[in-house]
């Protein structure tokens, strides 16, 4: 019997089955918002879509091999389409297509990072996602309305980086019981439009949806070029690294109980991506400061409260997207009481460590590992030797053979706390 996730194709007949999926945009769950950008359009029908037909397929009792290679694709030509669809989506393409990679797979795993479905559908295709402006290099990095994901563009070589470790990441995930510091990998898609593909990775934002983070590194462990242009470092909010983390005598300061939590997964996540010959790896560390974010709020309300005052009509300013959704991954929170600076739901914000009692400064650390797709090939090797000429073969260069990373890297994250 087939699996239920092999290769379907839908819409391909989708002009003579108006009546049909006329029905389908009826029982829509969720209004899909228009974006400006087509391939944002595309992306969130496109998982509007998916994820209801998802909703109609069994949950199988056990993933099969064929599960890590099938996909679902939807080709759209039917120019009189948009006639169906809802209003806020009345310009999407008139020809697109939509290519999910592994649907039930993904599914797996959003399951065991407890994100439901009907929450994940939501947080995407509610309103569109916003271009993060710290992004680096020219592909698309956005962060859905509500801040709880990411979406990032990868090639086409990183979906097949992706597919060769899927079935070995999904096994640790299951091991590790979805307690990890490695991305959280929730969906893959590829969107097509005016013959250019996009090809999308969705993972879940390491940084809160709520708490600003005020200060970033990205930390390798190596200290040969690992200091901040002038360029970053005049950023808004700047990605400093590993001697800069050593110049501003920057520490970590969390209990002992929640520094042994974090190492025990580091630990095995580290092992985990020398079993896959991973190396290049770095640990993203972003710093909330609880004391600056009370100035900043008490600020904001003396500034809303005067503004409020010279309303005539008593207005109170609209809620920021996201703020008060009562739906999504983070929407549940706002039935319970407003929460104050510092505070964080660990069941949404899983990457999130509060500082201890005591220490020198009230911080929340959010800590997870991020550029996890490189492999020890020929073209390492090679940069390997050429920096080694360049530096010296004792020089803490960051293109060294997966074992020798690994082991400097947990050494120097260890040194990292108080």
């Amino acid at each position: 019997m087939a699996s239920p996730s092999a290769t379907s194709n839908p819409l391909n007949a989708l002009a003579p089955k108006r009546k049909t999926k006329k029905k389908h945009f009826v029982q829509q769950k969720v209004e899909v918002f228009r974006a400006s950008d087509p391939v944002l359009s595309v992306l969130m029908w496109g998982v509007n879509h998916s994820i209801n037909d998802l909703s109609q397929v069994p949950v199988p009792v056990m993933l099969l091999p064929d599960d890590f290679k099938a996909n679902t694709k939807i080709k759209v030509n039917n120019h009189l389409f948009n006639k169906y669809s809802t209003a806020r989506l009345e310009n999407l393409p008139g020809q697109f297509k939509f290519k999910e990679y592994c649907p039930q797979v993904f599914r797996n795993l959003r399951e065991r990072f407890g994100i439901e479905d009907q929450d994940y559908q939501v947080s995407l295709a509610r309103s569109p996602p916003v271009k993060d402006g710290e992004g680096q290099g020219m592909g698309l990095l956005l962060t859905s309305y509500d801040r709880t994901l990411v979406v990032k563009e990868i090639s086409s070589e990183e979906v097949e980086d992706i597919h060769n470790i899927l079935s070995e990441y999904h096994q640790h995930i299951v091991t590790c019981h979805g307690s990890t510091l490695l991305p959280q990998f929730l969906a893959m898609y590829r969107v097509s439009v005016e013959s250019e593909d996009t090809y999308l990775l969705v993972m879940r934002n390491m940084f809160s949806h709520r708490l600003h983070v005020h200060w970033k590194y990205d930390l390798k462990g190596s200290l040969v070029s690992r200091e901040a242009s002038f360029k970053e470092k005049v950023k808004e909010l700047p990605t400093y690294k590993d001697v800069d983390f050593r110049n501003n005598m920057q520490k970590v300061y969390v209990s002992d109980e929640e520094k042994e939590k974090v190492m025990d997964k580091l630990n095995r996540d580290v092992e985990f991506l020398v079993h896959m010959r991973i190396m290049d790896y770095s640990l993203l560390l972003g710093i909330h400061d609880v004391e600056r974010a009370e100035r900043e709020e008490e600020e904001e309300m003396e500034s809303s409260y005067e503004e409020e005052e010279e309303d005539e009509n008593g207005l109170a300013p609209a809620p920021a997207p996201g703020s008060t959704s009562p739906e999504g991954i983070a929407g549940y929170m706002n039935s319970f009481k407003p929460m104050g600076p510092g505070e964080f739901d660990p069941y949404v914000d899983v990457y999130a460590v509060q500082s201890a009692v005591g220490a020198p400064q009230r911080e929340v650390y959010f800590m997870g590992l991020i550029d996890v797709l490189t492999q020890y090939d020929t073209k390492k090797k090679a940069a390997h030797a050429a920096k080694a000429v360049k530096h010296g073969a004792g020089a803490e260069i960051s293109t060294v053979h997966p074992e020798q990373y690994a082991k400097r890297f947990r050494e120097f994250i260890t040194k990292i706390f108080a």
